[in-house]
């Protein structure tokens, strides 16, 4: 049976994304959040209108998914916060896990010596991947990772779809 070959490149190259994400690898935090948009000019409510037709959609969002990416990394990442603290039995189960796997590292290969018994790293890891895995599943990973792309996705691309580009970057695009 022949495998099925799906286009990506034909599918996505309508919203350019190969070439949106190459200058995010390169970048440090630092010069990522340096063109962070003032919280006024993100949330201009004057700004905020409906748009005519569909191609008028697809311009603001381009546009815009490029001129606000910060601002929309750093939404991103407070509505991932919000999940998080929001499912408590998660973030506990990630703390959990990365204090489970410091303190084993701490011990450098060495057995773990209590008074009264004697565990050696692949059975505290054995027993830390016990106790960890059952609470993952319990916590709802996959539904707080589906709510979180969801709620991004609205958010961010209502926005975007929203959001009027400034009026200097209309008048120039039709000069062209």
């Amino acid at each position: 049976m022949a495998r099925i070959q799906i286009p990506i490149d034909a599918l996505t190259s309508r919203l350019n994304l190969g070439s949106r994400f190459e200058g995010v690898r390169s970048q440090s935090l630092s010069t990522r959040f340096a063109n962070l948009r003032p919280i006024s000019e993100f949330l201009n409510l004057s700004r905020l209108s409906k748009p005519a037709s569909v191609g008028e959609v697809q311009s603001r969002v381009n546009y815009n998914l490029g001129y606000f990416s910060s601002n929309y990394v750093a939404v991103a990442i407070m509505l991932l916060i919000y999940s998080l603290l929001t499912n408590l039995t998660l973030l506990f189960d990630i703390i959990f896990v990365g204090l489970g796997l410091f303190a084993i590292k701490k011990l450098e290969g060495r057995d773990l010596e209590l008074g009264f018994a004697r565990a050696t790293t692949s059975q505290l890891y054995t027993g830390l991947f016990v106790i960890a895995v059952p609470l993952f599943i319990w916590a709802n990973p996959i539904g707080s990772a589906l709510w979180l792309v969801g709620a991004t996705g609205v958010t961010i691309l209502g926005h975007a779809s929203f959001m009027d580009k400034p009026i200097d970057t209309a008048f120039s695009e039709e000069a062209v």
